[in-house]
């Protein structure tokens, strides 16, 4: 009788294993998967999709969302979220339009500096006083839109860019291409070392994993929620930075709901909103993929902006609901 179980057991672990091996890939990759697949509709019924140009466009509109979506990976990863990065993304535009006058440094200087210090009063209060990420930085998003408002005569005053190096930045290409482009991938890169090869991104992983885990494996519980709050703070920051320097004003009447379609970009990705789990190429995979179901609807022009919306929403949902389905079969499998 043992004879004969112990080979069923080992294919029955086997066929468990395989199975949860192909869940994991399919959770990582599948944002990289349908994103070729919308580019080969494009490609095919669209001849507009297939310029150069709508590409550079694509990559251009995808470069703040990138940098707010990159923030927000590490920090949905620890179990937290972040709230507060469209209106910060928003801030830091008029700050950088304001601050061009004072010389490129200045620019990027300012924004990422009060941005940087939302991002740390939040990372302190949901470390030390324990309170839900999604009610401090809640109040982050209302307190700097309530910034911006201030700093614009509640929108009246729109700050223009400077001429000069900061505008150049905005408006400068390379092969094509802006350089704000550019900048997002060195990003990507240092993010990507950072999260993967670090103490600290591993302390980032396994604090979403487990907080009592993380925490007798002697991971800094606190220094991590903080360090990914600031981190997230600042790029949001920067994202609004070099988004004013390619409009070249700082545009009060955006940002909004920029939060969600970060989150969204990084749940796309295969990130999982319970934290713990994720990947920094799965989430520019969703930022791309998202931008690029957005321009194939604009290709279309017979979609009004209403029902853009909902059809991103409806695509969305449905994504949410794939990635929990895939995570408890995975948990089913692993069990």
């Amino acid at each position: 009788m043992t004879l004969v179980a112990e080979p069923q057991l080992e294919k029955a672990e086997a066929a468990s294993l395989r199975t949860e091996r192909i869940v994991e890939l399919v959770q990582r990759q599948g944002a990289l998967a349908v994103l070729g697949i919308v580019l080969v509709v494009g490609l095919v019924a669209y001849d507009n999709f297939r310029s150069f140009d709508n590409a550079a466009t694509i990559l251009v509109s995808a470069a703040p969302a990138a940098l707010i979506a990159l923030g927000m990976t590490f920090v949905i990863i620890t179990g937290g979220i972040d709230l507060s990065v469209g209106s910060l993304y928003v801030l830091g535009g008029v700050l950088a339009a304001w601050a061009s006058q004072y010389g490129v440094a200045a620019a990027f200087a300012v924004p990422l500096a009060v941005c940087g210090v939302f991002g740390l009063v939040q990372g302190l209060v949901i470390a030390y006083a324990r309170l839900a990420p999604f009610i401090v930085t809640l109040a982050g998003l209302l307190g700097a839109r309530g910034l911006m408002l201030a700093l614009s005569n509640e929108g009246g005053t729109t700050y223009l860019v400077d001429p000069g190096a900061f505008k150049d930045f905005g408006k400068g290409e390379l092969l094509g291409v802006k350089y704000s482009v550019y900048l997002v991938v060195v990003l990507f890169v240092i993010g990507m070392i950072t999260l993967y090869r670090t103490r600290f991104g591993q302390s980032v992983y396994a604090l979403g994993g487990s907080e009592d885990a993380a925490r007798l494996m002697g991971v800094r519980i606190r220094g991590t929620q903080i360090k990914v709050y600031v981190l997230s703070g600042l790029l949001a920051g920067l994202a609004g930075a070099i988004n004013a320097a390619r409009l070249g004003s700082g545009v009060t009447v955006l940002g909004t709901g920029m939060e969600l379609d970060a989150i969204a970009a990084v749940v796309v990705g295969g990130t999982l909103l319970t934290g713990g789990a994720g990947t920094l190429g799965g989430t520019i995979a969703g930022v791309l993929l998202l931008q690029v179901i957005q321009n194939l609807i604009n290709q279309d022009g017979k979609i009004t902006s209403a029902w853009q919306t909902v059809i991103s929403g409806a695509f969305i949902a449905l994504v949410v609901v794939a990635q929990t389905y895939l995570a408890r079969l995975r948990r089913v499998a692993s069990g």
